[in-house]
Parts: C-alpha cells; structure tokens; sequence
C-alpha cells in the first residue's frame, strides 16, 4: 500500500507540480485541481474535444443533503458519497472523488496493455466459464471483448468507460441480444459503436425500445426506474463509477415522460440519424 501511495504522490507531482501532494485530497480548492489536473492532460495530447470537459451536475433537491455528479473526459462519472449540507460541498466533495480515481488511473496497471489484454482475457475466460482460445474469435464474447480492448490500446480505463457503459446499456436493453439474432457478428456491434457516442440520439432510440416494452408489459417503466435508483444511491454511497446506473435512470425517466406526455406512442425520437439501436 504504501508503494501505491508513493506512486500516486509521484503522479501528482508530475501532474500538478505547484501542489502538495499529502493534502491534495484535502484541499478545499480540489474543484480547481480537477480542472487543472484534466487541462494537463488534454496539454499533454489527450484526445478530448471541448464536450468533453469535466462537467457537473447537481441532483434537484430544495434541502440537504445535496448530491453532485461530476462527468470526466472519457466518460467517467463519480459523485459524492457522503451527505453534503450545500451544494458547494457537493460539487467539492464529488470532485474530490473524482480526482482520486484520476489520480490513480495514472498508474501503469491502469492503462490497457498487451500484458493487461492477456490478463483481463484469462479473467473473463474463468469468470463466464468460457476458454481463452475464443479471444481470437470476435464472433464469441470473449472474441468480442478482446477485439475491443486491443481496439483501445494505449488508453487507460477512464478513458475506456465510456465504450464499456455502451455495451452495459446495449445488454441491459436486450439490443445484443437482437443484433445476435439478426446475425450481427460481434465485431460488426463492437466497431458501429466505437465510432459513435453516448448522447442524446442513444437515449432517445433506447427509451422508444423501453415505451414499446412498457406498451408489452404494463409498470416495468416505474419497475426498472426503481431499480436503477435504487442501484445508483448504492454505488454513489459506496464511491464507485456510476456511469451506467446514471444513463439507465436517464433513459428511463426520459421513456416515462414520453410515455405520460400527450401522443408519446406517436412521437419520433430526439435525433433521427437511421442508425442502430
């Protein structure tokens, strides 16, 4: 542990070389650290355009405690994890988290690699029961996976989240279950949705999927919503990466306002580009 820290010490003194390393989880300006820490990166050839600054956002409430998600580059969301009485401390606290986990997404181990690639393959071979020769097969899962982690070599796992939290959504929504049986190959899915972000468009065909599902079974809308709440206070609470529990409240709330509002069943998405979903 101690080697770690030392490590993560190193980091932020390359990273932000003005700044104490020992207090600067501590710092009540950490809100400026992110952002400084952040800028440079994008000065060292980080490929982030401007939506990809870090952002926050506040969860509506008229009284404490306060909740505050903050997005990074990559797609990363963290939040604060213990009650705030301001919205100030929120945001500072939520940066605060979110400057850790980038701090020690410094680190070599979390960055994808050859070494990584052959180590994250042989997990996932033991974990689903499968066998490490399917990796050289982007028709199976574990093909699949390792296609896209060498599609993303070089990069660190923040800056990966963003492709992982699509394919979260796409098996939660049961899309990658239909391009199977459309006969879709794994590699076909795997470089459509490399090329295209998580945005307003994904949401949109994703919540259509979930009113036709509401249309089929009555309540699941209010059900999942539930769950999705439910699973984002939890991991929020215990200070983990909340992406995908904050994209499937998202796409839910946003089904269940089509669905409420007059002539929702008749409504077109947000963005009609023809593509998948």
């Amino acid at each position: 542990m101690d080697r770690v820290l030392e490590s993560v010490k190193q980091i932020v003194f390359r990273v932000l070389p003005h700044t104490d390393a020992d207090s600067v989880f501590k710092d009540l300006n950490v809100v400026g650290m992110l952002h400084e820490f952040w800028e440079q990166k994008q000065a060292g050839g980080l490929r982030c355009g401007t939506e990809s600054l870090v952002v926050y956002e506040s969860a509506p409430s008229p009284s404490p405690p306060f909740v505050c998600y903050v997005t990074l580059p990559g797609g990363s969301c963290f939040g604060n994890f213990q009650d705030c009485l301001s919205k100030a401390d929120g945001r500072r606290a939520a940066a605060r988290v979110a400057l850790m986990n980038s701090v020690f997404n410094e680190l070599p181990s979390r960055r994808i690699t050859q070494e990584f690639i052959s180590h994250s393959v042989q997990e996932a071979a033991s974990t689903a029961s499968g066998c490490v020769g399917d990796a050289k097969d982007p028709c199976t899962s574990i093909g699949a996976y390792c296609y896209m982690l060498q599609s993303n070599l070089g990069k660190t796992m923040l800056e990966f989240q963003e492709l992982m939290t699509v394919f979260q959504l796409l098996h939660w929504n049961g899309s990658l279950k239909i391009f199977r049986e459309r006969k879709c190959s794994r590699k076909e899915v795997v470089s459509y949705y490399s090329q295209h972000r998580l945005d307003e468009c994904f949401r949109s065909h994703m919540a259509l999927d979930w009113i036709s599902k509401e249309q089929e079974t009555p309540g699941i809308l209010s059900q999942e919503l539930q769950v999705a709440l439910r699973e984002l206070e939890e991991a929020r609470r215990a200070g983990r990466e909340l992406r995908f529990y904050k994209e499937k409240r998202e796409i839910l709330s946003l089904a269940l306002s089509q669905r409420h509002s007059e002539g929702a069943s008749a409504q077109s998405p947000i963005c009609d580009d023809g593509g998948k979903h």
